[in-house]
């Protein structure tokens, strides 16, 4: 007797796209209290500008070379999206995804801007900084927002290499902000948590709509499918997060310096440096790990 293939109710992408919007939610929560933390209370204020001015003095002779990247990182992110756009709309003829993985680079550097010049401002705490606010990162947006494209618009099969790679573009951009004295630590986590949340918006948009191709035969399948890119992206943020926590809980037990940045052990530079390599790699796993676990497998598509 044969067997009638008949498509399965559970072979569709993103299956649960309630999860989707709830990691978003969760992406807009942690940026508000980032804001909150380290621009409106006055011991936030202190820890972010004294990392800042430790940055000039743990790192100086890495702003030359840094500097140099940031004057090419507009046109490496444009390159960058802009092939993988035009190759999937004209290569693979997928024109809903060019289209999505678009607007959130659209809508991921329009929020930042919004936020930083119009919602935002830096209330004066009695910490010795520049009165005018610059969170989020312009700069680590663009990156990270361009990484995000190519993320998404990715097939299934690629998606944990592209997870990877892109967190460490994401990550090299916001770090090299930071060192060249352009933004400090909370400017470049909240620009990360920005395009967190329209990549999971977009990626959600990308994956309903795009459930013909958003299948895979699983972790392992493909050399860049390897669950060891997403594992590394673990050990990485977790990791930079927990050194980061542990960092700056040890200044504040011994007392922070009188002033900022006046530390003889630039700790508040490290515990910085570290939570933006924390935060960029635990959203670049968070988010693979989602899109893996909502594509569609190839028993799922169709059944007996």
């Amino acid at each position: 007797m044969t067997s009638q293939r008949t498509p399965s109710r559970q072979a569709r992408a993103a299956r649960s796209p309630l999860l989707f919007v709830l990691a978003a939610l969760a992406c807009a929560t942690a940026l508000g209290w980032t804001y909150w933390a380290f621009v409106r209370t006055t011991t936030g204020q202190f820890a972010d500008e004294s990392a800042w001015r430790e940055a000039g003095v743990a790192a100086p002779d890495t702003q030359l070379p840094f500097l140099r990247f940031l004057d090419t990182l507009p046109t490496i992110s444009a390159v960058l999206a802009a092939a993988a756009i035009l190759f999937v709309a004209f290569g693979r003829r997928r024109y809903a995804a060019a289209l999505t993985a678009v607007a959130v680079i659209a809508a991921s550097n329009l929020t930042t801007q919004i936020l930083k010049n119009l919602v935002f401002d830096r209330p004066d705490r009695g910490v010795d900084t520049l009165d005018f606010n610059s969170l989020p990162s312009g700069h680590t947006t663009l990156a990270a927002s361009a990484a995000a494209a190519v993320f998404i618009i990715a097939t299934p099969r690629w998606r944990p290499l592209a997870a990877a790679a892109g967190g460490g573009y994401s990550v090299l951009a916001g770090a090299a902000t930071f060192l060249n004295l352009w933004h400090r630590p909370a400017d470049v986590v909240a620009a990360l948590l920005v395009v967190g949340a329209w990549t999971l918006v977009g990626g959600l948009i990308i994956m309903r709509t795009g459930n013909t191709w958003n299948t895979w035969q699983g972790f392992g399948a493909h050399w860049a499918s390897s669950r060891g890119w997403l594992v590394l992206c673990w050990v990485l943020g977790l990791g930079g997060l927990a050194l980061s926590a542990a960092l700056y809980l040890s200044v504040q037990a011994a007392g922070p310096p009188p002033a900022p940045g006046t530390a003889g052990v630039p700790l508040f530079f490290w515990a910085g440096l570290t939570c933006i390599v924390g935060v960029g790699f635990a959203l670049s796993a968070s988010v693979g790990w989602l899109f893996a676990a909502q594509a569609r497998t190839t028993t799922e598509q169709t059944r007996p």
